[in-house]
């Protein structure tokens, strides 16, 4: 039996804690979840990374939406609020006055439009001086070509001609030499020109009257720019049907000398360039090639069998300058090449 100070203290107990829960209700502020889709206005296909901002929110409350364009705001207090919504290519969307309550979760749909963005004309021009020609008269199937493009291109091998079989009109006769068709002529109808002055098929293994061989005797390291025309050649061009190769040699540097030994798969280049006198621009240039194959045949290190070939060049250009409008300058080329097969029938005692 409960004494008579137990009954007087059970009801103190009791309105003391119902006091405390009030207090505490009272102190902790009431939030709700906020959650929805973002979703495109005109296809209505979820959007991705579209950001959630509740604004006037201290700390800042937000999110982004996921894959699905779902989001999710969780301890939002409960009162009205605004949002709002942005996606980069998109415009800004804005719910206001957004009541939450703490008695349900508030799910939203909100779709958002795409941005127009209007802007002037941008304008761009380039101009084609990498395949301009260096003749001012060759208005029209002519082009400039240079010695890093006769590295580049596919099957060039740092020769001209077959650099050119990759130009549009131009094929190969076969894949022995480096013979051109252009335009279904005649590769007899090729002129070669070197500084002005029409020269002989710059060729090793060639022959008589042809206008391409097996190598050119021209090293890319002596090159300049030079042009390639196909058609419509301007009047300084004669004796050609089909094209022209209008070939330049560079000048030395002017300034130091320079030499450089490099070995290749067609040959093994020694070349030599440098000013000439202590001042003024005035210099030489000098390379020499001999064939790589003959070479390790020398050597015994590579033997072809029956057929023995070899091939070696030299090519120079010594450039003078008179006055600072004129100058004077010299060069020179030259190759030679064989090939020899021995007969294969063995001789017996």
């Amino acid at each position: 039996m409960p004494t008579s100070t137990q009954k007087l203290l059970l009801p103190l107990f009791t309105l003391l804690l119902s006091t405390s829960l009030s207090t505490l209700a009272q102190n902790a502020p009431l939030t709700q979840t906020v959650k929805g889709v973002v979703l495109d206005q005109a296809s209505e296909t979820p959007i991705l990374a579209a950001n959630v901002l509740l604004l006037d929110s201290d700390p800042v409350i937000g999110t982004a939406t996921d894959v699905d364009g779902s989001f999710r705001l969780d301890h939002v207090p409960v009162g009205r609020h605004s949002l709002r919504i942005s996606c980069l290519g998109y415009e800004d969307a804005y719910v206001h006055e957004l009541e939450i309550g703490s008695g349900k979760e508030v799910v939203l749909t909100i779709g958002l439009t795409e941005a127009l963005v209007s802007m002037q004309e941008v304008v761009v021009k380039a101009d084609r001086l990498n395949g301009t020609p260096n003749n001012e008269m060759a208005s029209v199937s002519a082009r400039s070509f240079s010695v890093e493009q006769t590295k580049r291109y596919a099957a060039a091998v740092n020769d001209p001609a077959r650099m050119a079989m990759s130009f549009a009109g131009v094929s190969s006769q076969d894949d022995q030499g480096n013979q051109i068709v252009i335009r279904g002529n005649s590769p007899r109808g090729l002129l070669w020109r070197m500084e002005g002055v029409e020269i002989p098929t710059p060729n090793h293994f060639s022959e008589q009257g042809a206008s391409g061989g097996g190598i050119s005797a021209l090293s890319v390291n002596v090159l300049a720019n030079s042009d390639f025309l196909v058609s419509a050649f301007p009047a300084e061009y004669g004796n050609a049907l089909s094209g022209v190769f209008d070939l330049k040699l560079r000048n030395g540097n002017n300034e130091k000398r320079e030499y450089a030994l490099q070995a290749g798969l067609l040959g093994l280049d020694l070349a030599a360039e440098g000013p000439i006198g202590e001042q003024g621009s005035a210099s030489y240039l000098a390379n020499y090639r001999y064939s790589t194959l003959g070479i390790l045949r020398q050597m015994g290190v590579l033997s072809l069998g029956e057929e023995e070939s070899t091939f070696q060049d030299l090519a120079f250009k010594v450039h003078l300058p008179s006055t600072p409008q004129s100058y004077w300058f010299v060069w020179g080329m030259g190759g030679l090449s064989s090939s020899i097969f021995r007969d294969s029938i063995e001789q017996y005692d």
